[in-house]
């Protein structure tokens, strides 16, 4: 395991929404990062699809961790998911690109595919870098 992969693994452990939702790391490299969501029944909306809030949280995580490979500290400031098909079962993968870094916000790219690699949705997410040494005061004391 690579330094980086090592990195983010270690500030993944403290994300346990992500945990919760059943989202795992597959791969992080400079710039880029892919998460798996393996379909569970609690994953699913009424209708018995995968859940958007679900994709949503799989498409930020992929982005944040893709905006986080140069080391620095970043929180969601805008994005915009498209929609563009569902599926009930198997697993749906973001993969995930930085498009452009300033020096306060980053663009980064996603796609959501599923099962035969069909795009599921696809979106933008502006990150705003952070203080950490701000971040970790406002943070809830373990």
């Amino acid at each position: 395991m690579d330094k980086l992969e090592e990195q983010t693994k270690e500030r993944l452990q403290r994300n346990a929404f992500m945990i919760h939702n059943h989202i795992e790391l597959e791969s992080v490299e400079p710039d880029r990062a892919a998460f798996r969501l393996n379909i569970q029944p609690d994953s699913k909306n009424p209708y018995g699809l995968v859940h958007g809030g679900a994709i949503y949280t799989l498409a930020d995580n992929a982005t944040g961790s893709a905006v986080h490979t140069d080391g620095r500290f970043y929180v969601t400031q805008t994005s915009a998911l498209h929609f563009l098909r569902n599926q009930s079962e198997g697993a749906v993968r973001a993969e995930a690109h930085v498009r452009h870094r300033g020096k306060s916000t980053s663009l980064v790219a996603v796609d959501i595919t599923g099962e035969g690699g069909k795009l599921i949705a696809t979106g933008e997410f502006t990150f705003f870098c952070v203080d950490k040494a701000i971040m970790d005061q406002k943070a809830p004391k373990a």
